[in-house]
């Protein structure tokens, strides 16, 4: 849903109509906010964990992803 808001009285156009549909709008916009929050926390660990990742395949040689690692891990039987 992507609402231009242009001025004070549609935005209060906007909230009664959110209100008349029995939308909890705060509340929907904390939720919002709280997804986003997760997002990038998450989107900064992978890229450190991907950094850490990268440094130690140069310093084993060993240039797999977790997924092929877990796969010959488990072919190997262990």
């Amino acid at each position: 849903m992507s609402h231009h808001i242009s001025g004070n009285s549609d935005l209060a156009e906007l909230k009664e109509e959110l209100n008349n549909l029995g939308i909890d709008y705060a509340e929907e916009i904390r939720d919002h906010l709280e997804k986003m929050v997760k997002r990038d926390k998450l989107r900064k660990v992978m890229k450190e964990v991907d950094g850490f990742r990268r440094k130690l395949g140069k310093k084993t040689g060993r240039t797999s992803s977790p997924s092929e690692t877990i796969s010959e891990d488990r072919e190997r039987g262990h």
